[in-house]
């Protein structure tokens, strides 16, 4: 269990209303249908900074001054310590039980008792929900049958006017209703190890039928990152950079969709 007083402003940060998802009804709406509230966003051009921590760990801070850590363990720390965390429980570099207790919200893909996580919370100027999927068994001390369902989570997280997803830990495809769950994506984290997670080819089309405009690959082991571009096919643009962070606001996303690969990728 996660320390009590991590749960207890999580839940605390929970219990505030969240306003609805703009990403789903973005998804919802004919192309280049913006809200009202994003077209704000877009006159007053806000950035958001990723940065990539290492393995799944993607670093996010918001224009609103909240860090972000995605599959946090730890063990990959970039700058002050992150505000929010997300953890999966894969194994034990995509989680911890025991955070840092200064982090005011830890956030995680799953309920010890079987239950499916429900995260749909504000904090500060980032709304963060989760859609939940399974994970393969062997990968936890339970027994039975080979997929503990909704085990892990996808997490969304809406700031800025970016929509912006990180698949975690995934083990298999994505039916309609996950799409429909997660919503329109302008930015997603996608592991490419092609073993642990998913095969190159399940990855691929799940990236394809995302549509973000900016793939940041993740957990790629020693897959040559050209395997999983051939895969996802000549529609998307590489773009290799030699820092270890992007900044990206709604105005800026490329026209064609990009893979970007940060340096330690």
């Amino acid at each position: 269990m996660l320390p009590a007083n991590a749960q207890t402003m999580a839940q605390s940060t929970a219990q505030v209303a969240p306003r609805a998802s703009e990403c789903l009804a973005m998804a919802n709406t004919m192309p280049r249908v913006l809200p009202v509230s994003l077209r704000r966003t877009a006159a007053v051009t806000e950035e958001v900074t990723i940065t990539y921590g290492g393995h799944s760990t993607y670093v996010i801070d918001t224009p609103g001054g909240v860090r972000i850590a995605t599959d946090f363990s730890g063990h990959y720390v970039t700058g002050r310590l992150p505000d929010v965390v997300t953890m999966n429980r894969a194994h034990s570099t995509h989680y911890t039980r025991s955070p840092d207790p200064r982090i005011a919200t830890v956030l995680r893909g799953w309920n010890d008792d079987g239950t499916p996580a429900h995260i749909d919370t504000r904090v500060g100027d980032v709304l963060i929900r989760n859609v939940t999927t399974d994970i393969r068994r062997y990968y936890s001390d339970d027994a039975g049958a080979a997929m503990i369902r909704d085990g892990n989570s996808i997490f969304v997280f809406e700031v800025a006017g970016l929509c912006i997803g990180h698949l975690g830990h995934l083990h298999h495809k994505l039916d309609e209703s996950h799409f429909a769950a997660i919503g329109r994506l302008d930015i997603v984290m996608v592991p490419i190890d092609g073993t642990y997670t998913m095969s190159l080819d399940g990855i691929s089309e799940i990236t394809k039928r995302l549509r973000a405009s900016v793939v940041l690959p993740m957990h790629r082991f020693m897959t040559p990152l050209d395997e999983f571009m051939r895969r996802i096919g000549q529609d998307f643009a590489v773009d290799v950079r030699t820092s270890r962070s992007l900044t990206m606001s709604r105005g800026a996303l490329p026209g064609a969709p990009t893979v970007i690969i940060l340096d330690g990728v």
